[in-house]
């Protein structure tokens, strides 16, 4: 492709309009308000990239409203998305590229949401480490962050960190842009970035950049701390210390217009000594922290150790439950290749750090094969028990949690 962006008012060249679709691609999606899906985009690819990177160089891009899409929430509730379409997901791309390579050098080293080559295991782990030398932690939680992020402010941040004047004009117009709810009713937005974008994160980590970590890196420095997008862990090594960042937090996130969850914030005593009663372990990123008895060199100590939380063994359990297997009629290797995916990834996330943890999942998956077997081949269930444990010595690997807990 030959890149004309020399004579357009803004600098965006048809080769960065087509990687970026190809990102967008690979990540997959469904389609926003206008309906357009890959099929159709594939077909017309070459017309429609044309016209967007047209409308993008002019600076005559207006990005269309999302499209709600609610999601069930792990502790209950529904959680807001906002999709927006096809095309307006590969413009955000190309903005979320430049913009990136921008701040990703400003961005602190305890932050890894939506990063590259950072991840979650990455920040529980020094979550866990940090414990080790602070015995109290602050178990943040921003509420309604997303929507309530101030445009004022972000944009002003936005500003700071990058001086491109098409960046500012396209990040203005996507937080200006509405919303099409369930009932088709169109509404304004005027606080917020939606998740669902692909520029939303970035400009999240951006606003939190400026709020919380700079914030923090200036004045509590000794104060170590995790950021996950808006999931935040603070350590401190007293009680006075965590009332006292506590309230500190809360009067700065305040003036940044944001607030703190009253209910699910709270202060965490791992193991030191306190005047109050405090919660002995948080959640974090599916994980929980808390004292776990080890013996370390033939002497029992009372140390911070990572296990799955119970949250989300609630969760893996009940999604093993809408799957029901036991009314799948078909053998048990084409339920395997099904379920192998899936299995794989709990095992590759949740088994980071223990796989002993974990041993209750795959108990109750196991349980659910067998009442397969038991509806399948019509036996009771010592014999079902026995056909299971027949096919384990066959394939030991059918199933990738047979490795952890045999049938």
């Amino acid at each position: 492709m030959i890149d004309h962006y020399e004579i357009k008012s803004q600098p965006i060249t048809r080769v960065m309009v087509l990687q970026a679709y190809k990102k967008v691609r690979a990540n997959k999606g469904s389609g926003g308000v206008d309906g357009m899906g890959w099929d159709w985009l594939e077909n017309n690819l070459k017309t429609e990239l044309y016209r967007l990177w047209n409308r993008l160089t002019s600076g005559s891009y207006f990005p269309p409203p999302v499209k709600e899409v609610p999601i069930k929430k792990k502790g209950g509730g529904e959680r807001k998305l906002g999709i927006p379409t096809l095309l307006d997901r590969i413009a955000q791309q190309v903005v979320k590229t430049h913009l990136e390579r921008i701040l990703e050098p400003h961005f602190h080293s305890s932050s890894f949401g939506y990063r590259p080559s950072r991840n979650c295991h990455q920040a529980v782990a020094q979550a866990c480490n940090n414990t080790f030398s602070h015995s109290f932690a602050i178990d943040l939680d921003i509420k309604g962050f997303f929507d309530s992020i101030d445009h004022e402010l972000l944009l002003r941040a936005v500003r700071f960190y990058c001086q491109d004047k098409w960046i500012l004009l396209y990040v203005e117009r996507w937080l200006q842009a509405g919303v099409v709810q369930q009932d088709s009713e169109y509404i304004d937005r005027h606080t917020g970035t939606p998740q669902g974008g692909v520029i939303s994160p970035l400009l999240a980590n951006l606003y939190l950049h400026v709020c919380f970590d700079k914030w923090m890196d200036i004045n509590h420095p000794e104060k170590p701390f995790e950021r996950y997008a808006d999931d935040v862990v603070v350590h401190c090594k007293t009680e006075k210390q965590a009332i006292y960042m506590l309230k500190q937090i809360g009067e700065r996130l305040q003036k940044c217009k944001l607030t703190v969850h009253p209910a699910k914030t709270k202060i965490v005593n791992i193991r030191g000594r306190s005047e109050k009663k405090y919660p002995k372990s948080y959640d974090f990123l599916g994980f929980t922290i808390r004292p776990n008895w080890c013996k370390i060199n033939g002497k029992m100590m009372l140390l911070p150790s990572i296990f799955m939380s119970r949250k989300s063994k609630v969760s893996v359990a009940e999604k093993f439950k809408e799957l029901n297997i036991h009314k799948r009629r078909k053998p048990l290797e084409e339920i395997a290749n099904e379920l192998r995916p899936i299995i794989q990834g709990i095992m590759n996330y949740y088994c980071k750090f223990s796989k002993s943890h974990t041993r209750e999942i795959w108990t109750q998956l196991n349980a659910r094969l067998l009442k397969w077997v038991k509806w399948e081949k019509g036996l009771y269930k010592k014999a079902s028990v026995r056909w299971l444990r027949k096919k384990y010595k066959e394939s030991p690997l059918l199933f990738p949690h047979w490795q952890l807990v045999n049938p």
